[in-house]
């Protein structure tokens, strides 16, 4: 599927994505642990920018956000002006694999709610781009609740295996070092959230 097609399927997505706020929830648990003061942080397929703009919290001397979708940029952008009046964050449209930097030039990357749409490919482009001791936090749904149907479905990559417990969710971080995952849940909805770190 080409990028035009995916980049008009989440424009569709995107008046209504802040109203389920469990997003802002999980990007809010991906950067809690992390520690300040990180030279760039990189947030994956970053939506309408719940983890670019947690990441201010961070202290980061600059965030690059990621995205396909135009419309869920221009969302992002427009909360701006009052979270990010510094203009901390950058926003540029485009495939977030391969992520547009350098080698090992990130100390952080984020991605909140997207892995499923990006697929097992990510797990090496974030190899590439983290420095040594970078951190890498993610959250990817459970295979035992995640079950895609109709238009959506074909948005999904097949080269990913989906969790269904907190060991199998640290395992994709293969090639990591201090890997953990934890359930989060708000409600009647969970993820798995992994932080690690690149060696």
């Amino acid at each position: 599927m080409d990028h035009d097609t995916r980049a008009d399927f989440f424009d569709s997505t995107a008046e209504n994505y802040d109203e389920d706020t469990f997003h802002a929830s999980v990007a809010e648990a991906l950067v809690l642990p992390l520690p300040e003061g990180p030279e760039l942080v990189l947030d994956v397929a970053c939506g309408t920018g719940f983890a670019a703009y947690a990441a201010l919290r961070l202290k980061p001397s600059r965030v690059l956000a990621v995205d396909l979708s135009p419309a869920m940029l221009a969302r992002a952008e427009a909360k701006a002006p009052l979270q990010d009046p510094s203009g901390v964050v950058t926003w540029q449209a485009g495939p977030a694999v391969p992520m547009p930097v350098e080698d090992h030039t990130a100390d952080v990357v984020l991605c909140a709610s997207s892995l499923h749409f990006l697929g097992a490919v990510a797990f090496a482009d974030w190899r590439r781009v983290l420095r040594p001791g970078g951190r890498l936090a993610f959250s990817v749904v459970s295979g035992l609740r995640f079950r895609p149907s109709g238009q959506f479905e074909a948005f999904v990559p097949r080269d990913l295996t989906f969790p269904t417990d907190e060991t199998e969710a640290a395992a994709l971080a293969a090639g990591f070092v201090d890997v953990s995952a934890t359930t989060f849940a708000v409600g009647t909805r969970s993820v798995f959230v992994v932080h690690a770190t690149a060696p």
